[in-house]
């Protein structure tokens, strides 16, 4: 099963400014993007979370800086709540990024905002909203009241504009180089949209072991260890993909072997 990044559904958007001139200048500049409706807009922080609740849009530019209500209190009262919209700061101080980020806010502008950055922010806001539709379908595949070893888990994986609902028994292994993580499967890779350190959480005894800090295997695609020190073994996938355990996690690979010795 996929998921099509349809370019064509446009982001159901708000603008929420105290300033009247502040919030037609980006209606001006968003109008002229054609995967984006403006939905509403706000003056305030309370009309905010109102035409949150009752719109739903998908992408939400909050001015910071409001007289009762700013920015960050609108973001932490949508915590938790049924319908959490991608959130963009729109301020005209720099002072605050680190708490916007910290809040839940995926991008930070400052005024005056330029076009070219605008369109930035929408494309993030764009991707960021495409992972959680997916990820909200993945969630409801799982089937409920099992264990999470017994479960059907999906894990949602990128390749170009389309996202995938890949079954743990058809990933080989997850690779990080940099901020990415791979997805491996016998024939293709796909961006996911989690860290390594989150995946390993998420899958708990799924059959997943950490071979490396940039590493994660699955048990039921290794296909041959062989040592390449007393403490490093180079290990083969299924689709012949070649992974070297780090010296620290050897003890991994050597718990693998007696398991599939005594397997035999």
């Amino acid at each position: 099963m996929e998921l099509g990044c349809d370019r064509g559904v446009a982001l159901k958007t708000i603008i929420v400014d105290d300033e009247r001139i502040a919030r037609e200048v980006l209606r001006e500049e968003l109008d002229s993007m054609a995967d984006v409706v403006i939905v509403g807009e706000a003056d305030s922080g309370a009309s905010a979370l109102k035409q949150i609740a009752e719109l739903k849009p998908d992408l939400v530019l909050l001015d910071l800086q409001m007289p009762e209500m700013g920015g960050l209190e609108v973001v932490r009262r949508l915590r938790g709540g049924s319908h959490v919209p991608v959130l963009v700061m729109v301020t005209a101080y720099d002072a605050y990024a680190v708490q916007a980020f910290e809040a839940g806010a995926v991008d930070y502008l400052l005024k005056p905002v330029g076009p070219q950055r605008l369109a930035d922010a929408v494309e993030r806001a764009r991707r960021i909203h495409g992972w959680r539709a997916a990820e909200r379908i993945a969630r409801l595949q799982e089937i409920p009241d099992q264990p999470l070893s017994a479960r059907a888990r999906k894990i949602v994986g990128k390749k170009d504009d389309e996202y995938y609902l890949l079954s743990t028994d058809e990933i080989l292994a997850f690779q990080a180089e940099g901020d990415m993580v791979w997805i491996v499967t016998a024939r293709k890779r796909y961006i996911a949209s989690l860290t390594l350190k989150a995946i390993e959480e998420g899958l708990g005894v799924c059959g997943f072991r950490r071979i490396h800090r940039n590493a994660l295997v699955n048990v039921e695609h290794v296909r041959k260890m062989s040592v390449l020190s007393s403490q490093r073994w180079l290990i083969t996938l299924s689709n012949n993909q070649e992974l070297v355990a780090s010296k620290r996690l050897a003890h991994q690979i050597r718990e693998l072997y007696r398991a599939s010795a005594r397997g035999k």
